[in-house]
């Protein structure tokens, strides 16, 4: 299976009903899932670099304020959220400037971050234009599926 193949299930995952897919071909398994489980720590088969245990990666640890911001945002905020589980990374490179910051105010389309995942570079963009008034998650830091990423007022 390559990673075009895979891309294609997580996608089908995240847009239907269904919380568990599992594929096998060619001796290789792949099993994706919407929410965290433990069962693939005890899996008879072993972990191959095809497998994309979506829940596997603990959630980031929050400190005490940012549990309590986080849970109870402002009523004319909106949170981007991530469309997959990655590592985040600001800018386009370690010596580039972060494509947005705090304060930024940015047109629909506009690169606000990009999450690596599968060695793949995933450019995270703006659905419509806003503002952006909290930056959630630091530079190099794993996120989840569904872990907002940024508060932002639309404009």
């Amino acid at each position: 299976m390559n990673e075009d193949e895979i891309r294609r299930l997580v996608k089908i995952v995240e847009e239907s009903g269904i919380a568990d897919l599992e594929v096998s071909r060619w001796g290789r398994k792949v099993k994706i899932s919407k929410y965290p489980s433990n069962s693939h720590l005890a899996s008879p088969f072993p972990m191959t670099h095809a497998q994309i245990p979506a829940a596997a990666m603990p959630a980031p640890a929050v400190p005490p304020k940012a549990a309590a911001e986080t849970s109870a945002p402002a009523k004319n905020l909106v949170e981007i959220k991530s469309p997959m589980v990655g590592t985040l990374y600001h800018a386009p490179g370690p010596d580039a400037d972060p494509y947005v910051q705090a304060g930024s105010t940015v047109g629909k389309g506009q690169v606000l971050c990009i999450i690596e995942a599968m060695k793949l570079m995933n450019e995270i963009e703006a659905e419509f234009p806003c503002r952006i008034a909290e930056i959630l998650v630091d530079n190099g830091q794993p996120v989840e599926y569904n872990q907002p990423l940024f508060r932002v007022e639309k404009t």
